[in-house]
């Protein structure tokens, strides 16, 4: 048995709400679900919205976090609470909780790693999107776990302000931490992420960098050549650098070339004393990077090709529940025509799976059937459950 769905709710958050939206959820799924996902916007009310919903279901396990924008059955929300739910004979969940993110990010993936079960077949992983190092995490569970089990999710948001994101487990609601829920038992997933950016001009060797700062390419100060290459446009930064990430296109930790998924970085800040610019995840010396750009049908398609690597990683299963994690920078990009990315999952996918997912800071999610999962930007990534 594997019953999957999903609920949305706007308005003030109370614990009413949370009580509605579980019930509802409870209703669709003819019982008590084994697993919920709540993603909502960050307002007030939050750890009375977890109240309610947690009343409503009885449901032993509740993962989620703040967002910059719901996504729910193929629209695009804000100031929403969308959840979803599961109920499976099939399929054992478990929670791991690391707090502290920031202070060390691979300690906080060994962590999460040592909280699940050794059967775990599968982890949706949500982090705090403005403290800690997402690829630094990724190591440390992979260096627990081994890299061959799939992460998906995304760090948490706060609608582009910045200041402060939230994850939640349980009735918990948290900062400057880490949620995973891991899948054990008869479950299959199929995961894919695409990005529609291109890259421009020759490739470049990064000369200096360390963790998420970039200080030099091909041996020059780095705000220096993206200045040289956005021209009037470099007053800009780092806001107009979400239209021209940098692409990560061989070895250092990126994906292999043949997975059609390259790892995107976009510019966070700019350090105009030492000319180096921050990246919201990691780039290795010695890795070959590209400058890019998009345009609007490309970035849409990437999100359909997603899906049709999702959809073939699961083989001869049945597709049951469907998880979008896409980046903020997509939302600014594309603008009205956000909910046309959704629509392009959709289409591959089937409109009768239940979908929930988020616009998130960053993305966590293993780009093709097999490798190690990364931390992407400005990546629409798609995990399709199958039995």
């Amino acid at each position: 048995m594997f019953k999957a769905g999903t609920e949305s709710a706007q308005g003030e958050f109370t614990r009413e709400m949370g009580r509605r939206l579980g019930e509802r959820i409870v209703e669709k799924l003819d019982g008590r679900p084994d697993a919920l996902w709540l993603f909502c916007a960050p307002e007030q009310g939050l750890s009375n919205l977890l109240h309610g919903v947690k009343e409503a279901t009885g449901a032993r396990i509740l993962v989620g976090c703040t967002t910059d924008g719901e996504i729910h059955d193929a629209a695009v929300q804000t100031g929403s609470a969308v959840l979803g739910g599961m109920r499976s004979d099939r399929v054992d969940f478990s929670v791991a909780v690391a707090e502290r993110v920031g202070e060390d990010s691979e300690r906080a993936g060994r962590d999460i790693a040592l909280g699940l079960p050794r059967s775990v077949r599968y982890i949706q992983l949500f982090s705090d999107g403005l403290t800690g190092n997402g690829s630094a995490m990724l190591r440390g569970i992979s260096s627990v776990l081994g890299g061959h089990i799939p992460v998906s999710g995304g760090t948490a948001g706060d609608l582009g302000r910045f200041v402060r994101t939230w994850q939640f487990a349980g009735r918990r609601v948290m900062t400057d931490a880490a949620v995973a829920i891991g899948f054990s038992g008869d479950v299959r997933v199929g995961t894919g992420a695409g990005s529609g950016w291109a890259p421009i001009g020759l490739a470049k060797t990064v000369t200096r960098a360390k963790g998420n700062v970039l200080y030099e390419l091909n041996g020059k100060p780095a705000l220096a050549v993206y200045e040289r290459f956005l021209g009037r446009h470099a007053c800009n930064l780092p806001q107009v650098g979400v239209e021209y990430p940098l692409m990560i296109v061989g070895g250092h930790g990126s994906p292999n070339e043949d997975s059609n998924c390259m790892l995107l970085r976009a510019t966070m800040s700019v350090d105009r004393k030492n000319g180096a610019i921050v990246f919201a995840g990691d780039i290795a010396e010695g890795a070959t990077v590209h400058l890019t750009c998009g345009d609007r049908d490309a970035i849409q398609e990437a999100a359909g090709n997603a899906a049709r690597m999702a959809l073939e990683g699961l083989g001869d299963a049945n597709p049951v529940m469907l998880f979008c994690y896409s980046c903020m920078a997509r939302k600014i990009v594309l603008g009205r025509h956000t909910v046309e990315e959704l629509h392009r999952i959709r289409a591959t996918v089937g409109k009768e799976i239940p979908m929930i997912g988020f616009y998130t800071y960053g993305e966590y999610c293993r780009p093709g059937a097999e490798g190690p999962s990364f931390l992407h930007n400005e990546t629409a990534t798609v995990s399709i459950l199958g039995v």
